[in-house]
């Protein structure tokens, strides 16, 4: 696909870092890791407690939910709703940088996502979890395609 091409369908802007398009699929990211922080800040009441039982039971099977769960579910999701807020906002400030200027805000970006990726997959795997890093996986992805294609991370 040519320059030409990708103008016409607006994926990517000479201008900006991401166009439209991408901005909306990061938006969507964001949104996505909310979610899923308010799946896990449910945990911290056995009424609200379902989905993220159910999260437990693809991943191992269900789980005993006892005060200190309850207190970690509502910590995490507490920590997953406001790191994708925290997201958002780096990721849409960057956005208002020309490529150049951008380049390091989204390295540190990027580093973020990989850091938490690389802990998260292997420690779900060493404390048998193991299921948990074809999810992260798929977050990882979705982070990464947007961020390689636009070309955030080159000079």
């Amino acid at each position: 696909m040519n320059s030409t091409e990708k103008n016409v369908f607006n994926l990517q802007h000479e201008d900006k870092t991401l166009s439209g398009f991408w901005m909306n699929w990061m938006t969507g990211y964001c949104a996505a890791v909310a979610l899923f922080g308010i799946v896990l800040a449910g945990g911290a009441f056995d009424t609200t407690s379902g989905p993220v039982n159910m999260v437990f039971g693809v991943m191992n099977g269900p789980v005993e939910f006892n005060p200190p769960m309850h207190f970690s579910l509502a910590v995490l999701g507490a920590v997953s709703i406001g790191w994708s807020i925290t997201m958002l906002a780096a990721v849409r400030a960057a956005n208002l940088l020309d490529k150049q200027s951008g380049r390091p805000v989204w390295i540190m970006i990027t580093s973020s996502v990989v850091t938490w990726y690389l802990i998260d997959s292997t420690l779900s795997v060493a404390t048998g979890f193991g299921f948990n890093a074809i999810p992260n996986t798929l977050f990882m992805a979705a982070f990464l395609i947007p961020v390689f294609y636009c070309g955030l991370l080159r000079s």
